[in-house]
């Protein structure tokens, strides 16, 4: 049996988040071994309770036969402790993820040079430019910028790594077949191809609540500190931050305005001992000494840096929504000049339906709700306009202009 399989079965049957480093170091970092094992030897360990070991020896390794199938036919590489790629930081945690599945360069995981930053999801525009400003900034020196591919603060924060042309790594709390966050695709895409998507999750395994904040400790811990740029009194940003410090990192953040709740959660942190970031150098400047070898270049930013970025972004960001805005109204009136414009030999129940067409496929239930007539009648107009080609059929009797 393929020794991969033998870490895919026990990371599901312990399930991800449970405590492992005790186990595996006793059983030589073996998990055919553990397999293998009595429930008698295991439960002697004093580890877990016997029900526990009842429970997670009973899993059957077919599923983790089937996980592993799934994987590899979808080209999905899958990274286990035994692995030359896989971060030696993850082996020194008391809950260590024991596969990491892995679309990318799995070397990207080997950077020491590494720095996650997190924050809100419906974050300010504030926020998303310091995110990326700070991203960008630190991936220009060689940090790997790892996140958690969420809305907000994580994509920001990919996105400004991916401009800067450096790595990134985003840790998915689903499985790497999952369609989450679909409009996010692209996004991942592109960072598989200059850093790498991983999980702890089999390929086909759902999202849920609990699968993130579980997810939140492989971010702390591939990195030497977390930045939480913005983050409320109840963000699940500030779980990453709580690992980062369980797991002996440095914990940063950005300090926000005193008078919007979604900063919080970031003044907080400061308050209580978290280092403030006005600029990359705070980051810099924490392992210049130790990682001076592995920073791509080693003159300071200067002191505007952040402030020259996130306007840029800033500047940007609303031209694409004055860009976006534009285009959505032209859309509207387009449509409405097509309503305006029925012909005069068409009847009047074809102009009816006719007026509530548009460029969007409409079901023709909605369009006879709409327009006031009878589906019979609905049809018939419709009948109608095709002759006249003047509207489209689509399937599931759905039209448009």
């Amino acid at each position: 049996m393929n020794d991969t399989v033998y870490w895919i079965w026990l990371s599901e049957a312990l399930k991800p988040g449970e405590k492992t480093l005790e186990l595996i170091s006793y059983y030589d970092w073996n998990a055919e071994e553990i397999y293998k094992a009595s429930v008698r030897d295991i439960f002697a360990l004093g580890i877990y309770t016997l029900q526990k070991v009842k429970k997670f020896k009973a899993y059957p390794l077919e599923n983790a036969i089937k996980s592993y199938n799934d994987a590899v036919s979808t080209g999905i590489k899958i990274i286990t402790p035994r692995s030359e790629f896989f971060p030696e930081q993850l082996k020194k945690i008391d809950n260590a993820p024991l596969v990491l599945y892995l679309r990318g360069d799995e070397a990207v995981l080997k950077n020491e040079l590494s720095i996650s930053v997190v924050g809100a999801r419906e974050a300010s525009d504030y926020g998303c430019a310091v995110a990326k400003a700070l991203s960008s900034a630190l991936a220009a020196k060689g940090f790997t910028i790892v996140s958690g591919g969420a809305r907000g603060i994580d994509s920001e924060a990919h996105f400004g790594a991916l401009e800067e042309g450096g790595k990134t790594v985003c840790v998915m709390g689903c499985g790497l077949n999952v369609n989450y966050l679909a409009e996010l695709n692209t996004m991942r895409e592109k960072i598989a191809k200059n850093g790498a998507v991983i999980s702890e999750y089999p390929p086909k395994a759902p999202a849920s609540r609990t699968t993130f904040p579980v997810r939140n400790r492989i971010i702390s811990g591939l990195t030497l500190g977390t930045i939480v740029v913005e983050a409320g009194e109840r963000s699940g940003s500030l779980i990453t931050a709580r690992l980062a410090l369980e797991q002996g990192k440095d914990v940063f953040a950005v300090p926000g305005d005193l008078v919007h709740s979604s900063f919080l959660g970031t003044n907080k942190l400061i308050r209580d001992g978290a280092i403030p970031v006005f600029s990359p150098n705070d980051i810099l400047e924490e392992y210049y000494s130790e990682y001076y070898d592995k920073i791509v270049d080693k003159t300071r930013f200067p002191d505007d840096e952040i402030i020259r970025r996130a306007q840029k972004y800033l500047l940007k960001h609303k031209q694409e929504t004055a860009e976006k805005m534009s285009a959505n109204v032209n859309e509207k009136k387009n449509n409405e000049k097509v309503k305006r414009e029925a012909p005069d030999y068409l009847t009047e129940e074809a102009k009816k339906i006719y007026a509530v067409l548009t460029n969007e496929p409409i079901h023709v239930d909605l369009l006879s709700e709409q327009s006031g007539l009878t589906v019979a009648q609905t049809l018939s107009a419709l009948t109608e306009l095709e002759v006249y080609s003047l509207v489209t059929a689509l399937s599931g009797r759905r039209y448009t202009i």
